[in-house]
C-alpha cells in the first residue's frame, strides 16, 4: 500500500511525523509543496481546499494534520 506524505519546510508538525513514520519502518514518498508548487490542486483537494500540511495518505486513508499543522 502506497503511503504519501505532504509537508513544507520548516514545519514541526511535518518533521514529527516523518519522524514518527520512519522510526515505525513506514517508507512512503515525501511531497514538499514548497518545491512542488503545480502540486497546489492535487493537495487541496484531499484537504478539502484547507491551506495546511501535514497531509498522509496511506492507501486510500487521508489524514489531515493528525496531530497539528502548519498552514502555508
Amino acid at each position: 500500500m502506497a503511503t504519501t506524505l505532504w509537508v513544507k519546510a520548516d514545519c514541526p508538525y511535518c518533521d514529527a511525523l516523518k519522524r514518527d513514520l520512519s522510526e515505525r519502518g513506514v517508507t512512503f514518498e515525501e511531497i514538499d509543496i514548497d518545491r512542488n508548487a503545480h502540486l497546489l490542486p492535487e493537495l487541496l483537494k484531499l484537504t478539502g481546499k484547507r491551506r495546511i500540511v501535514p497531509v498522509l495518505v496511506h492507501g486510500t486513508r487521508i489524514e489531515v494534520a493528525p496531530h497539528g499543522g502548519s498552514s502555508f
